[in-house]
């Protein structure tokens, strides 16, 4: 059995019920002294020879027998009744039903039990008006137990919901994304980076071509590069460290493509019987995988993880104790030190006394795309996806409707960054072969807020040497940090994820280096169809440079410092003071607009007020001078407002080290 895929761990829903009921309630009366409803000798012989056969799971014979008991009589009621129990097992549904109504319509009071298999049969193929009528005759019967009666009245809510949905369909395209991705085997979709350029996915194929029925088979990672904005290159082999001899599952990649995460599952160092391990990506090549600890790994099962873009928050399922059902999503998230939180289950909003799997976390931070078979759905496992409430709570579960949901189990999605497009794995659509990966549009009231990124290379300004740099972005708006994260040790690539409809500054530094500033105001949704590209070039800490501190604010024509500029005078005094020898002078620039002796003493006022911020948080007066330049030193023609805001600035200066 497949135990990484979460589809893999679904008892078939028929099977569960009926099998149950058969050997546990007492549907049928088999047991010494029950009279069968039966008066043929002949007809009870091949009904005990078929029960024997179908507890032995030899379903042929089984078959065999209960056909004949039932040519010796054909109103033989409990015959009909293992007749449908073997269709179930067969995954014959509609046959299992007729056989089971026959039953009722010989003698509708045989078993009130058998309302509740029809009930959950109609809902699981998608008759949804007879699965709400048959759920409703249950209820009727005498003596319902109050935890049957509560499942009957949630696969009520079911068949309606799926009655509406059925009704008022939602776009829905896929399209299925070709031979470099799927083949006669099994694709599952896992991850794309932000900027769309790599796809990861586990491939099910057979451990030799003898073996094409997958009875042994191996689950590995791939992974694919784009060829262009409709084709990919073909799939590679993520190969060795992350594969392995066993199977591997549920992979997850940090949006900037630099850390992996997946489910590892009877592993000599693992704590339960699936561990979460993660791995990071340095040059080419991926760090052995570690496991996650025993904080976030439990001696239950945990799988499924989900990696937020802001670089400490991880999302996964879990069957530790403490959930609200079988499995829950659950969150811990990552302390600078490296260490992990304790798992915080996401509540109600989420969680039900069911199943919850598979969390996707969008780049936004605030939409979460899950399965559950909890919440009101099509049957099985369907998709929903919630939004994270400003007091950091979860919106109610909204079902993403049909036909992206059916009455069979649709299990993960994941979305691009822009958020109109998703990618799903499914075997509905004919496709290459069992399980292939679907992309489509994304309708609208399903996405999330849109993102975009913002990559490049950092490298040493002097000797173009590539480096490893600390990235840290901000919400200038509350100050708050966004996501942190470093460019590669290897190649100094970075890639970070800019969530619309904000304005973020962003820190880029390394010991040894002065630092660098940026910001990118994405109020209003602008520029997210144009990733920002931009290499680094960060400057050694020596006399004579300079940096332009970009995220110091001043209202127009003032001196006063906005609180935007918070953040930024911070990184300025960790600088200091981690270097204390340090001297600098802060100067201020002004553009064009205005008489040369107001901007220069505007520019002037403006660099004193950075100075005495230093001094007011502790940065000695012996290190520190101020000058105002005024529109003597343009970097950019004043001819446009682009460059005249350019040349509206605050620079720092080594003086001395």
């Amino acid at each position: 059995m497949n135990i990484l895929h979460p589809a893999s761990r679904i008892l078939h829903p028929v099977s569960c019920i009926l099998l149950s009921i058969l050997l546990a309630t007492g549907t049928m009366a088999q047991n010494p002294g029950n009279q069968l409803s039966t008066s043929s000798k002949k007809a009870e012989k091949a009904f005990d020879a078929a029960m024997q056969a179908y507890q032995g799971r030899d379903y042929p014979r089984a078959i065999t027998e209960v056909t004949r008991a039932l040519e010796a009589d054909s109103l033989f009621c409990e015959a009909l009744v293992l007749k449908g129990d073997l269709f179930s097992d067969l995954k014959k549904p509609a046959e299992a039903i007729a056989s089971y109504k026959k039953v009722l319509r010989i003698n509708p009071s045989f078993s009130n039990n058998l309302y509740f298999i029809i009930g959950g049969l109609e809902l699981y193929i998608g008759r949804y008006r007879d699965s709400e009528a048959d759920f409703g005759r249950y209820l009727e019967g005498k003596n319902v137990p109050d935890i049957k009666r509560k499942k009957a009245m949630a696969q009520i809510a079911n068949a309606r919901f799926g009655t509406a949905a059925m009704e008022h369909p939602v776009p829905f395209n896929p399209v299925n994304l070709g031979d470099s991705i799927n083949t006669r085997f099994d694709e599952y979709i896992n991850a794309v980076t932000a900027d769309e350029e790599l796809l990861y996915f586990t491939r099910k194929i057979p451990r030799s071509e003898k073996d094409a029925d997958l009875k042994g088979y191996e689950e590995d990672f791939f992974v694919a590069g784009r060829a262009d904005s409709l084709t990919w290159y073909k799939a590679k082999n993520l190969g060795s460290p992350i594969n392995t001899s066993g199977n591997e599952g549920a992979l997850d990649i940090s949006p900037d493509g630099r850390y992996l995460f997946f489910a590892g599952c009877d592993r000599p160092d693992g704590y339960g019987s699936c561990d979460i391990f993660w791995s990071k990506r340095e040059g080419g090549r991926w760090s052995e995988p570690e496991n996650l600890g025993p904080v976030v790994n439990s001696s239950s099962w945990d799988s499924q993880p989900s990696f937020s873009s802001d670089g400490k928050t991880l999302y996964f399922a879990s069957k530790r104790p403490g959930g609200k059902g079988s499995s829950d999503i659950w969150k811990t998230e990552l302390r600078p030190d490296g260490s992990w939180t304790e798992p915080v289950n996401l509540g109600d909003s989420i969680n039900t006394a069911y199943e919850e799997m598979t969390p996707f976390i969008h780049g936004d931070g605030r939409t979460l795309y899950f399965s559950s078979r909890g919440h009101p759905g099509m049957g099985g496992f369907d998709l929903f996806y919630s939004r994270m409430k400003p007091d950091s709570t979860w919106g109610h579960a909204v079902n993403l409707g049909y036909p992206i949901n059916t009455n069979s189990d649709e299990m993960a999605l994941i979305v691009n960054s822009k958020g109109d497009k998703a990618y799903i794995s499914s075997d509905k659509f004919g496709g290459k072969g069992r399980q292939d990966v679907y992309e489509f549009p994304l309708y609208k009231e399903a996405r999330p807020v849109p993102s975009t990124y913002f990559k490049g290379v950092v490298f040493d300004n002097e000797t173009k040497q590539r480096l490893q740099a600390r990235f840290e972005l901000t919400n200038l708006g509350d100050g708050t940090t966004v996501a942190r994260s470093f460019s590669d040790l290897v190649n100094g690539e970075f890639m970070l994820v800019l969530p619309s409809d904000k304005d973020y500054g962003l820190n880029v530094s390394k010991d040894g280096y002065l630092f660098y500033s940026e910001n990118f105001s994405l109020k209003g949704m602008h520029g997210i169809d144009k990733p920002f590209i931009k290499n680094i070039a960060l400057k050694p800490l020596k006399v004579g440079e300079v940096i332009i501190l970009r995220n110091i604010f001043f209202d127009t024509d003032k001196y006063i410092l906005k609180p935007e500029s918070v953040t930024e005078l911070q990184k300025l005094i960790e600088l200091m003071k981690k270097n204390p020898s340090i001297k600098v002078e802060l100067g201020g620039h002004t553009d064009n607009a205005g008489t040369p002796a107001h901007n220069l003493e505007l520019s002037r006022n403006r660099a004193k007020a950075v100075y005495d911020y230093l001094l007011m948080n502790g940065i000695p007066e012996g290190r520190l001078s101020y000058q105002g330049y005024g529109l003597t030193r343009p970097i950019e023609t004043n001819d446009t407002e682009q460059g005249r805001a350019s040349n509206r600035r605050t620079e720092f200066r080594v003086v001395s080290l």
